[in-house]
């Protein structure tokens, strides 16, 4: 999940602020909804929140899944819940976070990398290695904060 909100400009050193971000860098104040709110810069979108969901793809989720609220927990769920649908649950269970898992998932978000190396959707994308060496520094901060 972290490497999906690095890829997708949101990380930001893993804080609670990356849950309120806008397409294209600015913040939203509230986590009662998703903001809707359309940012023209390169492109156009509405996208928010650590994941960057669209409007759509958001009401689609919370709609599958319950949810309330665009709180942080429930925008996680919502990213687990798309990263299922695009089949790569188990792959990343098995295996990690490659690759082929990168390719699957650049469907959903345009910031990962398809199997060509760039987006589906003609936006900038982080590299495949640049992705996977966070991942991996990912599990290990995972790893020592368990103990």
């Amino acid at each position: 999940m972290d490497t999906i909100r690095f890829a997708e400009g949101t990380w930001k050193g893993g804080s609670v602020t990356g849950y309120r971000v806008l397409y294209g860098g600015g913040l939203f104040a509230s986590l009662e909804r998703h903001p809707e709110v359309t940012v023209h810069r390169r492109y156009s979108s509405a996208a928010a929140g650590a994941y960057q969901f669209l409007p759509a793809t958001w009401r689609e989720a919370s709609r599958k899944l319950a949810l309330r609220d665009f709180s942080p927990a429930n925008q996680d769920q919502a990213a687990l819940y798309l990263v299922e649908r695009r089949g790569a649950l188990q792959a990343v269970d098995r295996s990690g976070l490659g690759s082929a898992v990168l390719a699957r998932l650049s469907r959903e978000w345009a910031s990962l990398p398809a199997s060509h190396g760039g987006s589906h959707y003609g936006q900038p994308v982080k590299s495949r290695e640049e992705l996977i060496s966070f991942y991996g520094n990912a599990l290990q901060r995972a790893r020592q904060a368990l103990g």
